[in-house]
């Protein structure tokens, strides 16, 4: 199955980097599409774009937002941790800063079961967001997704994971899946049922890297693909540490960076790719952040100062 082409519309955001999306599916913001930027700004978006008001601010770098029943979004803060934010009064609480007592140091996407729990990403013990290159380059393979008890109390459920990034649970809750970037896959842990703790993957081989993941208003679960596959990624990836670190050591224009493309795949629960659409555009690039609504599927970019919307 090949890419699909589908149109686009790009929406300008006030600020760099809206790097993840989320709708708001009930309440006064029914409609809204919400979006953080590398200022640590939190961005409410009219859906035909009309209106961009900035509804909050972090004090950090906001990545993956989620949208709590009471209204409230759940931010996963690449410097702060998990937070949450009420978009009415513009107030942040902070959630989870430290696990076993070692601070976050790179909180990413989060997806939020129906008993309250929270699952989220921490990409890597080792690197923070200012040195994600690193951590992909020398794939340090210490990523981790992580439990936070809707009682309290935050637990470990996978790690040794290849850059954790985009978190999402299964339309019925089955399983928890989670991205793994350097990796080119989404992993899955089985909470309920026959597989109830069996890990697999959803998929993998994927043709590029992915980054934050989201179940859709279809029921599937959306990929992104940040960047094509990179033959010198990927051959560093075979390589002995060493060499990894040197090449994290030279200059920034001299290593290996993220192809312009953008993409979106979509998979049904038994890993069958349902969607992959595809946009030539000099206008937009490196989507990072994915949220199928009511057949439209809007997207965001760690780089743009825009969020956009691709229609099939």
């Amino acid at each position: 199955m090949g890419a699909m082409s589908a149109s686009i519309s790009v929406i300008p955001i006030p600020a760099d980097g809206a790097e993840d999306v989320v709708v708001a599916t009930s309440g006064p913001d029914e409609g809204c599409v919400f979006t953080g930027t590398e200022d640590g700004s939190i961005w409410r978006v009219a859906h035909d774009g009309a209106s961009i008001d900035r509804v909050a601010h972090t004090g950090g770098r906001p990545l993956g937002l989620e949208i709590d029943p009471d209204g409230r979004i759940l931010v996963c803060d690449a410097r702060r941790g998990v937070l949450r934010v009420d978009p009415r009064t513009g107030r942040s609480e902070a959630v989870v800063e430290q696990v076993f007592g070692r601070p976050m140091r790179f909180t990413n996407n989060a997806a939020i079961h129906s008993g309250g729990d929270v699952y989220f990403s921490d990409s890597s013990l080792h690197f923070g967001i200012d040195h994600w290159k690193d951590d992909f380059v020398q794939d340090t393979c210490s990523g981790r997704l992580l439990r936070l008890k809707a009682g309290g109390g935050v637990s470990v459920v996978l790690e040794g994971l290849a850059f954790a990034n985009g978190v999402a649970l299964a339309g019925d809750e089955s399983y928890v899946a989670v991205a793994e970037t350097a990796g080119r896959s989404v992993c899955r842990l089985w909470l309920d049922g026959p597989h109830a703790g069996e890990i697999d993957f959803l998929c993998e081989d994927l043709p590029g890297y992915p980054d934050n993941i989201a179940r859709g208003s279809d029921g599937l679960i959306w990929v992104t693909i940040a960047s094509p596959l990179d033959p010198v990624v990927e051959l560093l990836h075979r390589a002995p540490l060493l060499v990894r670190k040197q090449v994290t050591k030279i200059p920034e224009r001299l290593q290996p960076a993220p192809q312009r493309t953008v993409r979106v795949q979509a998979y049904d629960d038994a890993g069958t790719l349902v969607h992959d659409l595809a946009v030539d555009t000099p206008d937009f690039h490196m989507v990072t952040g994915v949220r199928e609504h009511d057949g439209r599927v809007w997207v965001g970019s760690l780089h743009e100062p825009a969020i956009a919307v691709l229609d099939r």
